[in-house]
């Protein structure tokens, strides 16, 4: 059984890159450290590649530049955009140094000489909006991600040359908005410095974009949700990425088994002729775990294939396995009502529901009960909302990280009876549950990179 989820992994891994190769991407890269009138960064350049890599992998034509002066980076600038054009998916990704200046954004060269602010306007740096309206305009799809909130010494320069009159300069970047179809991704908020990272590795926002954007089957904003979740962990809250997106329809950077919807914008999605190899595929995965007794390998199935043909009967084996013996035979209306628990869920329908520190804390263990581990510790913060997001795409729901009546309802259903132990009656925390350790961060799924590493070593030694 295991051989063929390991089988499908790598199959459905062929199939994203015949996807990625129908449409075209394109990508420019850019990691500045080596900077000539101030200390120099380590790890822009290392983070460049990376991210270079990661694009490379997932079908991307990636315009690449290293350590670039402000000539170059306009060479390159004007190479990008001319590959821009009628792309369907542009993605900008910028580690370094970013300045805003009077609320405008600016990204550094390594050669940039900067003591005023109109060392910043006339030329010393380069215009983020003009980067993004001259470049990347002509793309279907924009995405831009920016590493670039660093502790900037430039900004205490600007502000140490301003006597004549009040320069508003930040060290982070400045908040930015987006155009049509277009997400903007920062490394933390507004005027706020991002972490570098151990000299020699990723900084935790780039480690956190490459091991989720590309992601089978996951969208991009639910990508950005376990981005900001994973960087708020790792930093111990001290970072928090932002955004802005104006996307107008579900973007995958990795279409496999990407759910359909109407009117959705489908960045790579599996053209026709490999519909029915997609179908194949889900068939031998379910054939592969139908007998398992295993929540979390019933639950990879239904984060890969939320609409699935089998959906029911996965839902119904879950809960038999949780629930024990007599519960099999339950109707399904019960555990979900399509004519609500489809609309979508907001702040606003969560607080209807009256979840007290108590009742989050229910919440949490029942997640982690059908295999999507969380912390349970009373609170809905951004780890939390992005396990509500990964088992709402399992069950087909709106995938916000809120609740509503319908999906809580159905949560208990799913999980009923629920074990005497697990909502507990004080606040406390409780950190000690495995689940709970670093490193396992919910979905129920196995990990891709040890599936198809696994995957090579079973067709070679069978």
């Amino acid at each position: 059984m295991r051989f063929w989820i390991l089988a499908l992994s790598l199959l459905g891994f062929l199939i994203s890159a015949d996807a990625a190769r129908a449409e075209r991407r394109v990508a420019f890269v850019v990691g500045n450290g080596a900077y000539k009138n101030v200390t120099p960064l380590p790890n822009p350049p290392i983070d460049a590649r990376s991210m270079a890599g990661v694009l490379r992998d997932a079908g991307f034509d990636v315009v690449e530049g290293i350590n670039l002066t402000r000539d170059e980076m306009t060479g390159r600038l004007l190479e990008f955009g001319q590959k821009t054009q009628g792309a369907d998916v542009a993605v900008f990704f910028y580690a370094g140094h970013g300045i805003a200046v009077d609320g405008v954004n600016y990204l550094v060269p390594v050669d940039a000489d900067i003591k005023s602010e109109m060392d910043v306007k006339l030329g010393n740096a380069i215009s983020l909006d003009l980067t993004l309206d001259r470049t990347m305009k002509a793309a279907k799809i924009k995405l831009m991600f920016l590493d670039a909130c660093r502790d900037n010494p430039f900004a205490a320069k600007i502000r140490a040359g301003a006597s004549t009159r009040r320069v508003s300069v930040q060290a982070g970047l400045a908040e930015m908005s987006s155009g049509e179809s277009t997400l903007i991704a920062f490394a933390t908020g507004p005027g706020q410095t991002a972490l570098d990272g151990q000299v020699g590795t990723n900084s935790p926002f780039t480690r956190a974009l490459m091991a989720n954007i590309t992601q089978p089957g996951v969208e991009i904003q639910q990508a950005m949700t376990q981005v900001r979740a994973q960087v708020d962990e790792e930093t111990n809250k001290a970072q928090l990425p932002w955004g802005q997106t104006n996307l107008t329809g579900a973007v995958y950077l990795n279409p496999v088994a990407a759910p359909a919807a109407t009117g959705a914008v489908v960045a790579g999605n599996t053209p026709p002729s490999t519909a029915s190899a997609t179908s194949e595929v889900e068939l031998e995965f379910w054939r592969s775990i139908g007998d398992s007794n295993k929540p979390a390998e019933l639950n990879a199935y239904l984060t890969s294939y939320p609409t699935g043909q089998f959906k029911s009967i996965a839902l119904a084996r879950i809960a038999a396995l949780e629930n024990g013996p007599g519960t099999t035979t339950r109707n399904l209306s019960a555990l979900v009502n399509p004519a609500t628990s489809t609309d979508e869920a907001t702040q606003e329908t969560e607080d209807q529901i009256g979840l007290n520190k108590r009742k989050r804390r229910d919440v949490q263990h029942r997640l982690t009960r059908l295999g999507f581990d969380t912390k349970v510790n009373g609170k809905f913060d951004e780890a939390t909302r992005a396990v509500i997001t990964r088992w709402q795409a399992a069950r087909g729901y709106p995938t916000t990280g809120f609740l509503n009546a319908a999906q809580h309802q159905a949560l208990l259903n799913e999980t009923a009876p629920a074990a005497h132990a697990t909502a507990g009656t004080g606040d406390e925390t409780d950190d000690s549950h495995p689940a709970h350790r670093r490193g396992r961060r919910g979905g129920g799924g196995p990990n891709p990179v040890r599936m198809i590493g696994g995957m090579i070593g079973g067709l070679f030694g069978r």
